[in-house]
């Protein structure tokens, strides 16, 4: 990940929570050095330890923070993520923005490797949107390839979609015409994927030397056809094929069964449960009540 980007987001994500002061540490809190303790309040993948440690970095540089375990790894009900020593006053304040990132991206980690558990037997890739909350795309994506999902493109720029609505304004017997040209002009890198709807539209753009096809909203019988056609072409370069549409955790087995190479999936960012995180002070040496 790019931290330097990722440190403004932080950083105003510190500035929506704080403003201008932490009223009740600062009310109620004096000097004192404690040792802290994140820990996990359920089971499943973390992920956003280093942007936890960001947070904190920003309120003090002088917060030493230990990780205990790395991003990727599988945590259990009340295991300790990592150790903070420093003024307790400065953990406590940067305390909710760290565990708001560490949770909420441990949450796309934990969802995501339960999709890929279901379809990584059958050599089938999950894939991410851009379903994402904006800003924390980067973030975002970085969390599904924790939880063993694979990045789709990270936003308009670095890869062509030819989608249902760009084709609506395309006429059919251009698109073949218009992806050379695209292919000419772009990166030999830059990969090209087109939708499509029914097994008759793949028909129709299985020779545009797209890259990807992406077969949107198909029913599983239909994605089967699609694979079975697709194999039965007499083609060097075979296009990949990409399901996509109403696809969850009680169907992804059966669309992943088909033979497609990937399965994309918006929940698994857009909306993944939260993995309950707490901080708790385990050792201080005072405190002080001010009131």
């Amino acid at each position: 990940m790019n931290y330097q980007k990722l440190r403004c987001v932080v950083e105003l994500a510190l500035k929506e929570d704080v403003g201008k002061e932490d009223l009740t540490t600062e009310a109620f809190i004096d000097s004192a050095e404690v040792k802290a303790a994140i820990i996990s309040k359920g089971e499943g993948i973390i992920s956003g330890l280093d942007i936890a440690a960001v947070a904190f970095g920003l309120v003090s540089k002088n917060i030493k923070f230990h990780k205990l375990v790395k991003d990727g790894d599988k945590i259990r009900r009340n295991q300790v993520l990592a150790i903070l020593e420093g003024k307790a006053k400065k953990i406590l304040t940067a305390e909710r923005t760290a565990l708001n990132f560490l949770s909420h991206l441990s949450g796309i980690s934990t969802l995501t490797s339960k999709y890929a558990k279901q379809a990584g037997p059958y050599g089938c890739k999950i894939l991410d949107t851009r379903k994402t909350i904006p800003l924390l795309r980067e973030m975002e994506k970085y969390a599904v390839k924790m939880g063993g999902g694979h990045n789709h493109r990270m936003g308009l720029y670095d890869m062509v979609l030819i989608k249902g609505n760009h084709l609506k304004l395309i006429r059919e017997k251009e698109i073949k015409e218009l992806i050379e040209s695209v292919k000419r002009k772009l990166s030999q890198s830059t990969k090209i994927e087109i939708e499509v709807e029914t097994l008759d539209e793949l028909k129709n753009v299985y020779d545009c030397k797209a890259d990807i096809i992406m077969l949107d909203n198909m029913a599983t019988a239909e994605l089967r056809k699609a694979v079975k056609w697709t194999k039965q072409q007499k083609k060097s370069k075979k296009p990949l094929l990409e399901a996509s549409g109403n696809i969850n955790l009680s169907n992804i087995k059966e669309v992943a069964k088909t033979g497609v190479d990937f399965i994309s999936v918006g929940e698994i960012t857009h909306s993944a449960p939260a993995l309950d995180m707490s901080l708790e002070i385990i050792k201080f040496n005072k405190y002080k009540n001010n009131r």
